[in-house]
């Protein structure tokens, strides 16, 4: 279980375990897979939004904030009630939220396949159930929270997709559940990964998935990234 006192005491560990944190992470790379087969089209319109949980959200804004054409990455919490939406509760594991990103994009620069495509390759491992990496539980489990028919099909379809090719190797556990709602995270979570890149948690878990995304996308990947709150 990832509780902030639990983070503290890791966060401890790592830094006298690691010393001094260099400059540039080098990454595992990411996973190949081909592009989903079915997709909406792009075209000018407004901007639309994608809700995803793959683990700690952390990571999965960090790298959403540095894509082309995304506009806004939120860190928050999705398939629980508004009234549970706080992070120690989540943290406890009872909620039925997932700690989510809600990402903001234009579709005439990317489609909603194309956020999928780096979710699944980039940005976490969706053959892991219920857990990812050192976090455990099924507020770290990998959902698309899908806001209408479209994005149901576009995601039912690429994890079939996905399955049919053995693209991992082992059966995708992604859930593609209905949207109802999503609810931003504490102000602290936000930009976790701008405002503390040298924090041991990012380094370890989260910097190496920003060198897959740089190296898999690299017409995705952009320099400056947008912000939380820049994007107000």
């Amino acid at each position: 279980m990832r509780t902030w006192t639990s983070m503290v005491g890791l966060v401890a560990m790592l830094a006298a375990v690691l010393g001094p944190v260099p400059a540039t992470f080098a990454a595992d790379g990411a996973v190949v897979i081909p592009a989903p087969a079915m997709d909406s089209p792009k075209a000018a319109g407004p901007p639309q939004t994608a809700v995803l949980a793959g683990g700690c959200f952390w990571g999965v804004q960090g790298v959403y904030q540095r894509v082309r054409g995304v506009r806004n990455a939120v860190s928050g919490y999705a398939g629980g009630a508004k009234e549970t939406a706080q992070y120690e509760r989540v943290s406890g594991g009872a909620t039925g939220h997932a700690e989510s990103v809600e990402i903001s994009f234009d579709p005439k620069e990317i489609s909603f396949g194309e956020i999928l495509q780096i979710f699944f390759s980039v940005v976490h491992d969706p053959t892991q159930l219920n857990r990812q990496g050192p976090d455990v539980g099924t507020q770290y489990r990998s959902v698309i929270f899908y806001a209408d028919e479209a994005q149901r099909s576009i995601g039912q379809a690429y994890i079939a997709q996905l399955d049919k090719a053995k693209a991992f190797g082992r059966p995708i556990v992604t859930k593609v559940d209905p949207l109802k709602g999503f609810y931003a995270a504490e102000g602290y979570h936000q930009d976790f990964l701008i405002n503390n890149p040298r924090y041991p948690y990012i380094v370890v878990h989260d910097l190496p998935k920003l060198e897959a995304l740089k190296k898999a996308f690299p017409a995705r990947y952009r320099d400056q990234p947008v912000t939380v709150k820049s994007a107000n």
